[in-house]
């Protein structure tokens, strides 16, 4: 355990692609998807080894603040802070660079999103051990890669060079989500990883990227986290966030950093070997649920009981109901109180439209 390493998960976002189960106030990071546990308590659980309680922080917004706060009931009310709105990534981990290095100036930060699923956990932790020292030497940062398995387009992408200490790889530059043609080529090359989202760096060394590449949100910032812990704070955050510049880590920092060249930018993909899954959508858990059943199951359902007959590649969610299916393939079917999802696997992605147009017509009840 290091007495330096600080977690910090960014718990924001609607998981849209998990309507109707997803709501404003429950989102994805808050449903047991994958287990009897929330995403985020998994997210919390396989860091506690590394770090204690006092130790994690949660960025999220106020809409899921009472949530979280009612399931993560060790986590110190003051490392529960969540956005007066929405900023991206960049505002809010670079937040979480400008408290900590108040708080701790040798404090090594990770940045963690809450939804994820790791199927080897003892392994998670070895690979994130070797990051946290490689990000406590220098001004470096650390990000956790994974070896493509397919050209998906829906995943940002790492270009990387050289050996670096052992297993560790330097970046020579991030590409957004590409399209098919781009994939498949970086498929092809050999040297492309996909970006997982999990970064390491000392919040020193986070601060100062922020200050060069963002100077401006990096002085709002500032002023906020000046003030944390006093009466000042809400009031102060509640003027100033809105102000920060709406974008991503990768865009604002780490693309700009990696354009300095393999040598100059100090940063570092270690390959992450660990079983990884970003369950993006009915289509990706319908997937990962098949692939650790044992024997691999053909349909998923979550329900009271079930008959099948002719049914494949289904996903259902309909708990407390006896489900029938008869004669169809790769169908997603969800059930909520006030809601029914009927989509193909194919088309799953596009469930994030139904709540665009939900928003659009006003029918906040349903979101």
């Amino acid at each position: 355990m290091a007495n330096n390493f600080y977690p910090v998960i960014l718990a924001g976002g609607r998981g849209t692609r998990f309507w109707p189960l997803s709501r404003k106030k429950r989102a994805k990071q808050l449903l047991a998807l994958d287990g009897k546990q929330t995403m985020i308590q998994q997210t919390v659980a396989r860091l506690l080894p590394l770090a204690r309680p006092k130790k994690l922080w949660v960025i999220t917004n106020e809409d899921l603040q009472p949530a979280i706060a009612k399931q993560l009931p060790r986590l110190p009310n003051r490392q529960l802070v969540a956005e007066p709105v929405m900023r991206n990534t960049a505002p809010a981990i670079g937040l979480a660079a400008f408290l900590l290095l108040r708080e701790d100036p040798t404090a090594v930060l990770g940045l963690f999103p809450s939804d994820h699923v790791i199927d080897d956990e003892k392994r998670y932790r070895e690979t994130l051990q070797r990051g946290i020292k490689i990000a406590a030497a220098g001004a470096n940062i650390v990000v956790l890669g994974i070896r493509p398995t397919r050209p998906e387009t829906g995943y940002g992408y790492i270009e990387v060079g050289g050996a670096y200490q052992g297993e560790a790889l330097r970046v020579r530059r991030f590409t957004e989500k590409p399209d098919a043609k781009k994939a498949d080529e970086f498929i092809n090359a050999g040297n492309y990883f996909w970006n997982s989202g999990m970064f390491l760096w000392s919040a020193r060394t986070l601060a100062d990227a922020m200050r060069e590449h963002l100077p401006v949100t990096a002085t709002l910032l500032e002023e906020i986290a000046a003030t944390f812990g006093t009466s000042k704070f809400a009031a102060k955050f509640r003027k100033l966030y809105p102000k920060c510049e709406n974008i991503s880590v990768d865009y604002g920092v780490l693309e700009p950093r990696s354009a300095k060249g393999e040598e100059a930018g100090n940063i570092f993909c270690l390959p992450a070997d660990f079983g990884w899954n970003d369950l993006g959508s009915w289509t990706a858990l319908h997937e990962h649920r098949t692939a650790k059943s044992s024997p691999p199951e053909e349909n998923v359902m979550v329900a009271s009981g079930m008959f099948l007959l002719n049914a494949r590649g289904n996903y259902v969610h309909a708990p407390g109901k006896f489900v029938a299916a008869v004669g169809v393939s790769d169908l997603v079917v969800v059930e909520t109180p006030d809601a029914l999802l009927i989509t193909t696997r194919e088309h799953a992605q596009d469930v994030g439209k139904i709540v665009k147009y939900l928003d659009e017509k006003k029918l906040n009840k349903l979101v």
